[in-house]
């Protein structure tokens, strides 16, 4: 990772082709492992578990390597996995961008499931570090206490329609231990927690990710999403990060790329279950 990003990132603050190389250089590997407890590396692949039994694999280029040799890598990657006793799902992250023949049919192969493409956003935190309106009634704040990080956590799952998941709670809990920069942000209706989101700020870049979106169904449509955006932004900018990256589903890409955002690739989760 190059010690000073500074030149490469404000040059490029419009230019997709040049934000992806960013992203490249700068987003993949150690910037995506901050909270794992163990990283295991297999050729070019990174295998991290983090706690709670999560497992994830990353890499920043597969290195030209053939279909053969890549569906090596995913047998000897899922073996790892079934050896971790703790280890109870993983995800294989895959970009649109990438030259990998014959990897997605090797994950569907071993058991892997394609999730939601989505779209990897880049671009200036000022063009969303703006004021915005709210509802009446609604508030932002910054929640670092354990009951309500559990809280924002059990709201952001059923936003998803997912399950309450006291692993990603823990999870959460964890990274916050370390302090390792991650911010969590809420908004709250009358009290009640309707959306939530988190910063994370990447050491030795300019970058800061704005990550896990999520407003209850009762309350899109009204103008929360982004300002829970814009301060994470302006906090971005207090902490030195002059650009923002999201991997963005269809309901919050829109929104991102009128405030300047632009795609730069895409991106798609492969889950195993144990």
């Amino acid at each position: 990772m190059p010690s000073d990003p500074a030149p490469a990132v404000s040059s490029a603050l419009a230019d997709p082709a040049a934000l992806l190389r960013v992203y490249d250089d700068q987003l993949r590997t150690d910037a995506e492992t901050p909270g794992a407890v163990s990283v295991t590396r297999l050729g070019p692949l990174r295998m991290a578990v983090f706690p709670g039994g999560r497992g994830f694999v990353s890499y920043r280029d597969l290195q030209g390597a053939d279909a053969a040799t890549v569906r090596g890598w995913v047998a000897a990657a899922l073996e790892y996995f079934r050896g971790e006793p703790s280890v109870v799902d993983v995800e294989w992250k895959t970009r649109g961008h990438d030259v990998a023949p014959g990897l997605l049919e090797a994950l569907v192969e071993h058991g892997f499931v394609g999730g939601e493409l989505e779209s990897v956003m880049m671009g200036p935190a000022a063009a969303l570090a703006v004021e915005l309106p709210l509802p009446p009634g609604v508030v932002l704040r910054r929640v670092t206490d354990e009951p309500d990080v559990r809280a924002m956590s059990a709201m952001a799952d059923e936003a998803f329609g997912d399950p309450v998941s006291t692993r990603r709670a823990d999870d959460l809990m964890f990274r916050l231990s370390r302090e390792d920069g991650m911010e969590l942000w809420v908004a709250e209706a009358d009290g009640v927690m309707v959306s939530s989101g988190r910063l994370e700020p990447v050491p030795g870049t300019q970058v800061a990710g704005v990550w896990g979106g999520a407003t209850v169904p009762a309350w899109r449509g009204r103008g929360i999403y982004r300002a829970l955006t814009a301060v994470r932004a302006r906090s971005a900018l207090r902490l030195g990060k002059t650009v923002l990256h999201s991997d963005s589903t269809e309901y919050s890409r829109p929104i991102l790329e009128r405030a300047g955002l632009v795609q730069v690739t895409t991106t798609t989760p492969y889950e195993w279950t144990r």
